[in-house]
């Protein structure tokens, strides 16, 4: 099976030497357009969004960059990687067996060069004989790891997942595609294994099959910031609101909830919402925490900046005093 190379930057709209801050950008007003909440083309918009996440996974990290930047044009030359350059996973330890995922959110491009192979009892793809005996042998099956995005919502109420697990075999020209409904438990973390009994590689000899872990990665948010089962966003004020006072509505995963701002709002000031993060290993929700950045008008109208003169004049306020 071909395997389809992925333009990371082409998909942000940014060039090879975007700075983090602009690839950042570039990430959050995509994701901000294709976020299945606000979409109108759903089914379209969560094609894109994980197009957009899966490429932000790879640019935003250093070492997944500097990896992808490595590849270069001749990223499908088998001496360039240290795997198959025809599928997701081919397990070395079985004879060349090879895995392809399809509706965890990650392409077999991604699963290759930035995911993992072996499992997690298995890291190093090496044989693991149960039972030796005179001329034979029981082998148990190797674990494979792949990824799964999972969105905050999906974190936050659970889902149950549908994936297609796709196994192929060169050696005899064999491949058998099986669908698996994947259970996302509610207040479930990041980088959390969901296991899937039984559905890594077969084992031979009579030995039994290894298991399929699935890694949890969350789709980055283009509002919220994840940290722990707390979640943080950015509460922008015009210099009035934070002056005068204001309710503003913020979102939430359950929906806008409306937030009294006191006079007298500085920037950094941080509003908490109580319950209104992911759910923690407890059970109990942890926080929203606002974080207020005081905006100013980048252009003004002439009777605007008549006020603003005016205002400038009447006030005895200089941010720059000491007591």
């Amino acid at each position: 099976m071909s395997l389809e190379f992925k333009n990371y930057y082409g998909v942000l709209g940014v060039s090879k030497d975007a700075s983090d801050a602009n690839i950042k950008k570039a990430y959050r007003g995509l994701a901000r357009k294709y976020h299945p909440d606000v979409a109108k083309d759903k089914a379209g918009a969560e094609i894109r969004f994980k197009e957009v996440n899966e490429a932000n996974e790879v640019l935003s990290d250093p070492d997944k960059r500097r990896k992808f930047d490595e590849l270069g044009e001749n990223w499908n030359h088998p001496e360039r990687q240290g795997r198959n350059p025809s599928g997701a996973y081919r397990d070395a330890g079985q004879q060349g067996s090879e895995f392809h995922f399809d509706g965890t959110g990650f392409s077999d491009f991604f699963e290759q060069f930035f995911g993992r192979r072996g499992g997690p009892t298995d890291p190093f793809g090496q044989r693991q004989d149960d039972v030796r005996g005179a001329g034979a042998y029981a082998q148990r099956g190797e674990d494979i790891e792949g990824a799964i995005l999972v969105t905050l919502g999906e974190a936050l109420l659970g889902s149950t997942r549908i994936i297609t697990l796709r196994r192929s075999d060169p050696r005899i020209g064999q491949t058998t595609t099986e669908t698996l409904r994947v259970r996302i438990p509610p207040g479930v973390r990041e980088e959390q294994l969901i296991r899937l009994a039984g559905k890594g590689q077969q084992g031979e000899g009579g030995g039994e099959s290894g298991h399929l872990y699935l890694r949890v990665k969350f789709a980055k948010h283009p509002d919220f910031r994840v940290r722990n089962a707390n979640l943080y966003c950015d509460l922008e004020l015009s210099p009035w609101e934070a002056v005068l006072g204001a309710t503003v509505h913020i979102p939430t995963l359950d929906g806008t909830v409306a937030l009294k701002v006191p006079p007298g709002t500085t920037s950094e000031r941080e509003f908490r919402l109580r319950g209104k993060g992911l759910a923690s290993e407890g059970g109990a929700r942890g926080d929203l925490h606002a974080i207020v950045t005081i905006r100013v008008p980048e252009a003004l109208k002439p009777e605007e900046k008549a006020a603003w003169e005016q205002l400038a004049a009447a006030s005895t306020f200089n941010p720059r005093s000491r007591p």
